[in-house]
């Protein structure tokens, strides 16, 4: 069919510079001579790319140049005059929290006496204290103090917990105690060993998934890289999905009337891989970026950025936190459908828990019950349909996440629902 469409575009093409040539006397001969040039260059370059022409067309819809600065967001806050329920809706999601200014609001644990503080055994304890200029992380070796770091990021939204990062000049380090959401207390961060340690960096990559936009201000290969901690737009907010918005906040406050929305990308025009690239940017597993970080804009192609995992997933090698694309891409659902992380998940709203919820977006591919066959499902009949993903996406332990909680020698790991759809 394409290749007669392109045949077809060709034969207007010669055509129409048939009937330029048959028009030539009307002209002086260098006048026609350029035109002729002009047009034949013009013509012959549509016939020959008719469908890179319009890949084109749709990739000025669907990107927003090439590299974003912090001059090209506008803040989420911008968009609550347009949009004010999204926003309302989102500022309670996972996203929007996994990452803030460190403050009473922001912070999760304990501060109290008696339940502030984490021992690493041979009289090395680290406590969390509220001091006049801030929260704290102080390390107390025999009762004395040693050092105390400021507590200047919250990362993590709560759901599994919270890890705290501390700027030293322009520099950001994670911090060696972690809030553990299940069990309601203080750990030791996430993979650090079981001594207290304040020296893990934190790269752009790491910002990348927990916040919109920060600055690198570190020339590129540097380590440990500097941040310009004014241009710092924290967690995953409209702009991260919808590309930066400057530009569309000005344009639509000189023009209320026009609803066109312009400057501004709609993801919800996007193809498949489009919309499963936006997500894999974070949930893809560890990517290994090959552009600097924050330069990837929704709509592009995600292995322009990163290098291409050609294998196919292997469910039991993939962790349940951090590759969830990874594990449902290995699905006999995601093979058999042209689902995306959309077809279950409304990113603008919090829907943590709501496993009806979620297995109601399930019945919509799989109403007939009876027909999935199973002594299983003819056992539970309708009740299937109430609560689906126990089963089918069952909560599972992740070695990512496995902190010590105090007094134990056994790491304790986070239940993170698997997205292998079995």
């Amino acid at each position: 069919m394409n290749n007669g469409r392109n045949a077809k575009d060709t034969l207007d093409c010669v055509y129409t510079m048939q009937i330029i040539v048959k028009k030539r006397l009307r002209y002086s001969r260098p006048y026609l001579i350029i035109f002729t040039v002009i047009v034949s260059v013009f013509f012959l370059s549509k016939c020959m790319n008719p469908e890179k022409e319009k890949q084109k067309e749709s990739d000025a819809v669907t990107t927003q140049g090439d590299t974003v600065t912090f001059a090209d967001f506008a803040g989420s806050a911008a968009c609550v005059n347009c949009h004010k329920d999204i926003y309302k809706t989102h500022l309670n999601t996972a996203h929007f929290r996994t990452s803030a200014e460190a403050s009473g609001t922001t912070i999760l644990g304990n501060f109290h006496k008696g339940k502030n503080s984490y021992s690493f055994g041979d009289n090395v304890v680290v406590a969390m204290e509220k001091r006049d200029s801030g929260y704290y992380q102080v390390e107390y070796v025999d009762g004395f103090e040693k050092r105390a770091r400021r507590i200047d990021i919250t990362v993590g939204s709560g759901t599994m917990g919270q890890s705290t990062l501390s700027w030293q000049n322009d520099h950001l380090f994670q911090m060696p105690i972690t809030y553990f959401s299940a069990a309601n207390e203080w750990s030791n961060s996430p993979g650090f060993p079981n001594r207290a340690v304040f020296n893990r960096v934190i790269t752009s990559r790491c910002l990348e998934c927990h916040s919109t936009f920060v600055e690198t201000i570190s020339p590129p290969g540097k380590e440990p890289e500097q941040y310009d901690r004014t241009k710092f737009i924290y967690g995953v907010d409209c702009e991260k999905c919808h590309g930066a918005a400057a530009e569309h906040v000005r344009f639509q406050t000189a023009h209320p009337d026009d609803t066109t929305g312009k400057f501004i990308l709609n993801p919800g025009t996007f193809t498949r891989q489009q919309k499963l690239d936006l997500c894999a940017l974070c949930h893809g597993g560890r990517l290994q970026k090959t552009k600097p970080s924050f330069q990837y804009i929704p709509g592009k192609n995600l292995w322009d950025y990163f290098l291409v995992d050609t294998l196919p997933p292997h469910p039991e090698f993939i962790d349940v936190h951090g590759n969830q694309y990874g594990l449902l891409r290995a699905s006999k659902c995601f093979k058999m459908s042209d689902m995306t992380c959309n077809s279950c998940h409304d990113v603008h709203r919090n829907e943590k828990g709501k496993t009806a919820l979620f297995s109601q977006r399930c019945m919509s591919c799989h109403s007939d019950v009876s027909a999935l066959g199973g002594a299983m499902h003819r056992k539970l009949g309708g009740q299937v349909k109430i609560n689906c993903v126990d089963c089918h996406m069952p909560l599972k332990p992740s070695r990512a996440i496995s902190v010590f909680l105090p007094g134990e020698k056994v790491p304790t790991a986070a239940q993170i629902r698997s997205h292998f759809i079995k």
